[in-house]
């Protein structure tokens, strides 16, 4: 009989396939410190035993409020050995949205990073901080000493079908859903990037990893580091990344877009502040980086002299810039939000290949992914294996594999919304194939703009475009049956310093316009005096707008549009 496809039995699996070492980078006192192999399976059974000496049960709901963390990681497979559902929680939420998933999951108990996070939360059988979590583990070895055989029949006892965790969706409308996400499901994905012919990840890669692990994207990478044996580095806080990548010199770097756009900004800023002959050797040195990546994009051989003009410009410029992302960077992915096709573009120019992919909570993470030999900017790829992929009559993408979810928890209704007798997922995002196969997302079917004349208008598109420049950090694009379409922008503040910010942001918008249909271009905008952010409620923690939100704040500038 093939062995049950658990999370429970990937990390066992994993712990016996002697990987090189170390499994884990934590930071102690600003110091990286290797974590082995050894040291994480001794700490993850001393706590699952830990968790059945307090009596969590096979399908027990159990929270996780931290930020990413080596305590995070180990805790979520301690509670996959006992058979409990992760629950996990953003670290930045508010006590009301922390007191919503442990009501709504039924949650027993919920691991806290500190007394701040304790702080928002109530009502549940077991409260555990990271400081406890000594105090679990030696209770743990009591308990495995008294009952030796314990761990490994819960273990045995977990099914394919069993819940394995509730990702919550970051709801950019209405209350976070549940999505009931199987041991199957998750143990089907990490196995997706072994069955790519194009692998992104090998055993001995080194991952810096700052992306929320309570996001389906951070738990994937979390769990494929132990089925694929490549060490992550866990960066609790993202704004410290900058620093970091020189210190650990990751191979893999997954992101969001606005990061890369920060970069982005940094970089051109630093190549215009340049003068006379070094500004000279940089435009030298971008041109021959378009050419090569053009050549590139068409898969198109690159000519012997432009290959010897390239090594030369990577000597001279473009490692300069690598060396601030730690100097080995193989694999930059973007995903959660689209990205720019000139950063990316800009970017592959200084050869840094950037591979954007796509997914959602529903079908466990990823349905699409650029590949290293196989990319095409502006799409988010193709198919993963096993991943079916139909286009709708009004254009929503539909998706279907061994991935799909089993529905939302307790919420009969929504699942059948977006879950087909056939077993597609309905994404609620309108997209197309182009002629090569790539998957190009148009918008959120929901998003879609109807102008008064009846002009259908894809709001992203816009956006994404008017954050390739710099002067622009955010924008919302409206004209939701109106005359015209116009947009809500704000500015990057170390940018707008000393500039003519009307100007600025005027030409962007000319550019954007440039190439437009005049239903499609942006006729008004509006400066916003701030940014939008996760503490006014207008973005998700994955930094999505919530355009509903922003709107509610700054209806009277976008009313004043139309004036």
């Amino acid at each position: 009989m093939a062995r049950a496809r658990t999370i429970a039995n990937l990390w066992r699996d994993a712990v016996a396939a002697s990987h090189a070492d170390p499994l884990y980078l934590e930071q102690v006192e600003g110091e990286w410190r290797e974590v082995t192999w050894a040291e994480a399976a001794r700490s993850v059974d001393e706590m699952a035993n830990g968790l059945l000496a307090l009596g969590v049960r096979r399908g027990d709901a159990f929270g996780l409020l931290a930020r990413t963390s080596l305590e995070w990681a180990l805790f979520d497979f301690a509670l996959a050995l006992v058979g409990a559902v992760g629950a996990p929680i953003y670290a930045n939420s508010s006590r009301r949205d922390v007191q919503y998933v442990l009501q709504h999951s039924e949650a027993v108990g919920v691991l806290v990073e500190d007394d701040e996070q304790r702080a928002k939360v109530s009502g549940v059988d077991h409260v555990i901080g990271f400081g406890e979590l000594g105090e679990l583990r030696a209770r743990g070895r009591a308990y495995a000493a008294e009952h030796p055989g314990d761990l490994d029949e819960r273990a045995d006892s977990i099914e394919e079908d069993d819940l394995f965790t509730f990702i919550y969706t970051s709801g950019t409308t209405g209350p976070p859903k549940a999505c009931m996400i199987r041991h199957r499901n998750y143990y089907a994905m990490v196995q997706k990037g072994d069955e790519m012919e194009d692998r992104l990840t090998e055993p001995g890669d080194v991952m810096l990893l700052y992306l929320p692990l309570a996001h389906n994207y951070g738990r994937l990478l979390h769990l494929s580091a132990a089925y694929i044996g490549y060490t992550i580095a866990f960066l609790p806080d993202p704004l410290l990344a900058g620093t970091e990548l020189p210190r650990v010199r990751p191979m893999l770097f997954p992101s969001v877009p606005r990061v890369y756009e920060k970069i982005h900004t940094a970089v051109v800023a630093k190549f215009e502040a340049e003068t006379g002959v070094r500004r000279k050797l940089i435009d030298w040195a971008l041109d021959v980086g378009y050419r090569v990546s053009r050549l590139r994009q068409a898969k198109r051989p690159v000519p012997r002299a432009l290959l010897a003009q390239h090594k030369l410009a990577d000597k001279l410029v473009y490692a300069k810039v690598k060396e601030r992302l730690g100097g080995r960077l193989r694999v930059a992915n973007a995903g959660g939000a689209p990205l720019s096709r000139d950063i990316a573009e800009f970017f592959h120019a200084i050869d840094i290949l950037i591979l954007e992919g796509y997914g959602l909570s529903e079908v466990t993470t990823a349905a699409t992914v650029n590949r290293h030999n196989d990319f095409k900017f502006g799409t988010v790829g193709k198919p993963l294996p096993g991943v079916e992929i139909r286009i709708a009559d009004d254009g929503e993408i539909l998706i279907r594999s061994n991935t799909v979810f089993a529905g939302y928890y307790r919420d009969e209704s929504a699942t059948r919304e977006v879950l087909d007798d056939e077993g597609f997922v309905h994404t609620g995002d309108v997209g197309h194939f182009d002629d090569d196969g790539f998957l190009v997302i148009t918008d959120r079917k929901k998003d879609i703009i109807v102008t008064a004349g009846g002009k259908n208008v894809a709001p992203q598109n816009l956006e994404n475009e008017l954050k390739a420049h710099r002067i622009v950090s955010q924008a919302l694009v409206v004209g939701d049956r109106k005359p015209y379409i116009a947009a809500l922008i704000t500015v990057d503040p170390e940018v707008a310093n000393g500039t003519d910010v009307q100007a600025a942001v005027q030409a962007a918008v000319e550019a954007v316009n440039a190439d437009r249909s005049r239903f499609e271009q942006i006729k008004r905008f509006a400066v916003l005096p701030r940014e939008f952010t996760l503490e006014h409620d207008e973005i998700t923690p994955t930094l999505k707008l919530k355009r509903k939100v922003v709107l509610e704040h700054f209806a009277d500038e976008a009313a004043a549009l139309y004036d």
